[in-house]
């Protein structure tokens, strides 16, 4: 059975390359999220952390794309049972 998870490190540098293609910083992000600090942005474009789902929403709005085109999905064959 092939089971689906996200794969952080990959949605990290989507997110990444989708700012930088839209010609964002990350300080220019910081202040549309309205964030004290860039700290969660830099987790995401790490992949340490993943955005929150409204935070997605704000993400895909930002980048003229869908929530599906930001976060990357993979799967992994697991023994059942």
């Amino acid at each position: 059975m092939e089971i689906p998870f996200i794969d952080m490190t990959a949605t990290g540098q989507n997110i990444n390359r989708m700012r930088t293609e839209a010609g964002m910083s990350v300080k220019d992000m910081q202040r549309a999220f309205g964030f004290a600090t860039p700290q969660a942005i830099y987790k995401w474009i790490h992949g340490a952390a993943m955005p929150t789902i409204d935070n997605l929403v704000i993400l895909a709005a930002l980048f003229g794309v869908t929530m599906d085109d930001i976060v990357i999905v993979r799967t992994a064959a697991r023994k059942c049972g």
